[in-house]
This record gives C-alpha cells, structure tokens and sequence, in this order.
C-alpha cells in the first residue's frame, strides 16, 4: 500500500474505508505539562484538535507478511468512531463534542518506514494510536517523547510502553508479552506432569518478553524441563532448519512465541512433515482459527494454546450478542469489512476505541498534556466484547491497559477456556 497519506472522516456513513485502506483513533500515556496558563486562562489546544473534531494517526502494516493483524488494527478502531460519529460524535469533559478523523499510514512491519510516517503524521494529528508491532513502534517512541506526542494504546507487549518513567507519552494495550508467557508457563507447571519443552523464539524483544515470561512460570517446577531453545529473525522466510534441530529434541510441548503469519502457517505443516506432533504454545496475535489453524493443519497435534482476553468473532454465538452485532455492523458500514475478522486485533482496536471514548469524556482541556492524564485514570472499565474477567485499567505503572489474560485451547473450530493442562 503506498504510503501517501490518506485523510478521512469517519463521520459520514459514506465514509466507508477499504480495510487496505486507512483510518483509526488513539493516544498515549505519559506525563504532560500543566493544563493552563500562568494567567488561569484556557489552555492553548494542542495539534489536531478544534471545537468540533480529533484527529488521530495510525502507522501499522497495511501491505506485507503482517497485513491481516495490521488492517484489523484501522478497521476496528474505525468500526467504533463510524458508528459514534454517525450519532453526532463523542462528548467530551469539556462539554464539546467531536466527531474523530483518523489518518492511517502503511509501514510494511519495517521500523525505518514507521518512523517516516509519525514522521508525516505528528504535526497534524492529536495523538498516535493502535498501531501494530514491537519494532515499529519502537522506531519512533524516542522521537514521540521529545515531540510530546501521545502514543497510546498501541498494538504491542513490549513493557517499555507501559513504563511511565521510561515512556511518560506511551501506553500499550494488549497484554505485555511476559504476562503471555507467564499464563503458559504457569499451566504445564500446575499439570504435575512431566514435560520436555522445545522454543523458538523471534530473535527481538518480541521472542525475549515471551520467553523470559515462560520461564518465570516454569520457576521452580520440577516437572519442566526447556530440552531446545532457538531463534529466528522476523525477516526470515522459512525457519526449516531450526523446525528440524527442534524436532530431534523429540519434546512434547512446543513453544513458538512468533509474529510472523505465514511463517507460523508453515511452521505447523513443517512439523507435521517432520513427523514431531508436540502440544503448541501460540501469541495470541498469531493464533487465529481461520487465517492460522486451519490452514497449517492445527487439527493434527492433540493440543494448541493460546491466550485471549477479548471474544473471538469467529465464535458461533458472537453475532447474537448485542455488541458482537454491533462489531460486525460497524465493521461492514463503515471500515468495509464485511465478513467476520480472521485476526482479534479487529476486536482488539474497537476496544481501544471505546476506551479512548471514557478518556476522551475526562478531559477538560483539548491539550496532550490532559489526554495523557486522564489517560491514566481508568480503572475498572469493561470494554465492550471482553472475556469475563478482563477489564481496563491504565492505573498500574508497569502494566498496560489490559493485563488479564485467559488460557484457552482450540477445539478444531475455535477456541475454549483451558483452565488447567487437557490432552
């Protein structure tokens, strides 16, 4: 997708974005400066954001090996404003209510193009937000702390984001990737089994936060035991080679903290080839029934695991939910998204929608500084489409907006609660 920039407003109903296309919302969390002047006067606003509308940037992959999680990454986001700005917009603290232009930008997954697109995008937008990836957004996070540019609620479990000290203008949203690892390592360790565990972990901070989270759930268990652990770079094109070291290791239990789509697809069938049919640890952002499982055979080993905190629209029953209704709507109205998403990061991004909504309905002042503040006060929030259990909370330094995660088990159709080890 080219990366000329693509302005929308996502208040009109005709303003339905090609899901390749672009839009969304977002922000950040941080410290700020003070919300007034020395006077007492009123604030001066900060850029891309009048008396009537917000304007919010994306830069995600929208082209490239990760477009599937990237394009969910605009279309739920816009799903959620669409249907918000068809009703006259969102009310915020200071009593004016606006209608959100998102802008979205293409990066391919390739760091040196995401920082050229926040680049492009901070001198006009309120806020950055949604995006997807580890790198990426770790391309510019230094570059949006000196600008004091929100970058919030990104697509990413890096830690750092949600450390207010190291990132005052950052927050990410979905679960650091250590909590991940953590939830699994936690449930082989309580099967009072023996398991041997063979890894393959992305060579970056991705692969590390995964596995460091593992092992601190394996800590201490006797019954553990890590017989293999490799890496694999994110530009790699096939990881044959490791596939077969590892399956010589003839663990029970594998491990595979990739971010990769195809190569996870073909991991699956290289295993199968290979004659190795170990249970399966999968991140929950390459873990999708249809666009993974079922293409890469899932069905053939006796157990893949995965990690959920949001509903899965592929489930049978999503559609006759209220707001699962209201999901598919939006997405087919006003992002052109028609069928049920293959990846949750659609669900992922209209939840960041409406939590951007209940921080948006806290500011008094239409600043940054305010946005970051009010940003870090949400305890408690039930988005809508969240698994029983998990909620928003942005109040906890060190943790993103979602900390809670649930192991679940696919059943050859989707996925179920795995509340302990089920083979």
């Amino acid at each position: 997708m080219s990366t000329n920039r693509r302005r929308m407003r996502v208040a009109s109903v005709v303003a339905g974005i090609g899901i390749v296309a672009v839009l969304a919302a977002g922000c950040a969390r941080g410290g700020g400066s003070p919300n007034s002047t020395e006077d007492g006067g009123a604030a001066e606003a900060s850029p891309g954001i009048t008396d009537d509308s917000i304007t919010l940037g994306i830069t995600t992959p929208l082209s490239g090996p990760t477009a599937g999680p990237g394009t969910c990454t605009v279309a739920g986001i816009t799903a959620y404003f669409g249907a918000k700005n068809a009703d006259g917009g969102v009310e915020f603290g200071d009593g004016k209510t606006r209608t959100v232009e998102i802008e979205a930008l293409d990066d391919e997954y390739d760091p040196q193009k995401a920082k050229a697109n926040y680049d492009q995008l901070k001198s006009s937008v309120f806020a950055m937000t949604a995006g997807l990836g580890t790198p990426t957004n770790r391309a510019w996070r230094e570059a949006a702390i000196a600008d004091e540019v929100p970058q919030a609620l990104i697509m990413t479990g890096d830690p750092i984001f949600s450390d207010a000290e190291e990132s005052p203008w950052q927050l990410g949203f979905v679960p650091i990737y250590q909590n991940e690892g953590q939830a699994f390592g936690e449930l082989l360790a309580g099967s009072g089994e023996e398991h041997t565990v063979a890894i393959l972990s992305q060579n970056d901070d991705y692969g590390e936060g995964y596995v460091e989270g593992f092992k601190a759930g394996i800590e201490g268990a006797d019954n553990i035991e890590i017989v293999k652990e490799l890496t694999y770079e994110a530009t790699d094109t096939s990881v044959d080679a490791q596939l077969t070291e590892l399956a010589g290791s003839g663990a029970d239990v594998f491990f595979n903290a990739m971010s990769i789509t195809p190569l996870v697809i073909s991991s699956l069938q290289k295993t199968q080839e290979l004659g190795w049919l170990p249970s399966w640890f999968l991140p929950s952002n390459t873990s999708s029934p249809t666009a993974i499982l079922e293409p890469g055979g899932a069905a053939a080993f006796p157990g893949v695991y995965t990690v959920a905190f949001a509903q899965s629209a592929a489930a049978p029953t999503f559609a006759e939910s209220e707001d699962g209704a209201a999901f598919l709507a939006g997405l087919k109205e006003y992002a052109n998204y028609p069928d049920p998403p293959a990846f949750p990061h659609c669900v992922w991004s209209y939840q960041v929608g409406a939590t951007l909504e209940q921080v948006f309905a806290k500011m008094t002042e239409p600043t940054r500084a305010d946005f970051m503040e009010q940003l870090r006060t949400i305890s408690g929030y039930t988005a809508p489409l969240m698994l029983e259990g998990s909620t928003v909370d942005t109040t906890v330094d060190g943790q993103p907006a979602v900390s809670t995660v649930q192991v679940q088990k696919y059943n050859g159709k989707g996925y179920a609660p795995a509340e302990s080890w089920d083979q």
